[in-house]
């Protein structure tokens, strides 16, 4: 039997020992649809666990002699695992997350899987999370064809935004999977412009053909590994140097950053890597008051430029 159809069980197993003391091992055996060395088995594990430490305070003390089930120190979990409404809630709200995304064919059992989770978590919870309206971002047309590509295997030719350089960029691109990241979908895909793997926001793509030419990405591309994030910054990129406020502190645990220090009253310097000007520029702008480049110097410059140039534009049509 594997570990996740016995896991639940033992858990389910230490609460029910716990509030039926002196039962009996075929009794416990039958409830739990188990033959009686199955039992055993499962409470030699039991025996095994406990707290951190491992010493013979810490873990569960069961014993079984005479077919009569004694069971100590195991108030830890002498309850069933229950969801709170915060818990359920996120966990329901993922679940529709992953309902709308185009490449899960399981929908049918998700449905189930839902419906029986918002059954169990109760009202509030089914309440909380039936409030949030769960849609992918994404260009018109693009999601659409990108899962038919991703089903053909098929080459895709995209004209995709990008901010950094605040331009239009034409690319074929071999898709390799669609992710979700801070709830944006992105395609993860070999770039022929790149010649690299690259990750594509599907709201990005301003138009998206599929082509008549099989996807063959390169035998040694892998799809991005999204779990740290998007942003990852390569140490050839430009060290930029910023002073934040408390208000503005939110980048440095926003973006990854070399180094933070800090100021005092909330204040902190960071050092991070920007793969392009525009970026930081962008950057300092939304920040206002609340950050300033440090260094290097000619970026700061480039800063103020750009905001003087918005603020005459801003006085000429007021």
């Amino acid at each position: 039997m594997s570990t996740a159809d016995r896991l639940p069980r033992l858990l389910a197993l230490v609460p029910y020992l716990m509030s039926h003391p002196g039962a009996q091992v075929p009794e416990v055996a039958k409830i739990f649809g188990l033959s009686e060395k199955q039992l055993i088995d499962d409470l030699q594990l039991v025996w095994m666990c406990g707290l951190p430490g491992h010493t013979p305070g810490d873990l569960i003390d069961v014993s079984w002699d005479g077919g009569e089930i004694v069971i100590d120190n195991a108030d830890t979990i002498a309850r069933p695992l229950r969801l709170g409404v915060d818990e359920a809630s996120a966990l329901l709200v993922a679940l529709r997350l992953l309902a709308e995304m185009p490449e899960f064919g399981e929908r049918d059992a998700l449905a189930r899987v839902i419906a029986k989770l918002e059954q169990a978590a109760g009202e509030g919870a089914a309440a909380v999370s039936s409030q949030v309206a769960v849609e992918v971002d994404a260009a018109p047309d693009a999601l659409p064809s990108v899962n038919e590509a991703l089903r053909r295997r098929r080459r895709l030719s995209l004209r995709y935004y990008v901010p950094g350089r605040d331009e239009i960029t034409p690319r074929e691109v071999d898709p390799m999977r669609l992710v979700v990241v801070d709830g944006r979908p992105y395609l993860s895909g070999w770039c022929y412009r790149a010649e690299a793997v690259r990750l594509f926001r599907l709201d990005r793509m301003l138009s998206v053909d599929v082509l008549d030419v099989p996807a063959d990405p390169p035998a040694g591309a892998v799809p991005d590994e999204v779990t740290p994030g998007v942003f990852r910054p390569s140490p050839t990129d430009e060290l930029v140097e910023l002073e934040l406020t408390a208000a503005g502190r939110w980048v440095s645990e926003y973006y990854p950053c070399e180094r933070v220090e800090e100021l005092g009253e909330g204040r902190v310097r960071v050092a991070l890597r920007a793969r392009e000007r525009g970026w930081v520029v962008r950057l300092a702008l939304r920040l206002g008051d609340t950050g300033r480049v440090v260094s290097p110097p000619s970026l700061a410059e480039s800063v103020r430029a750009a905001a003087t140039a918005a603020l005459n534009r801003y006085e000429s049509v007021s």
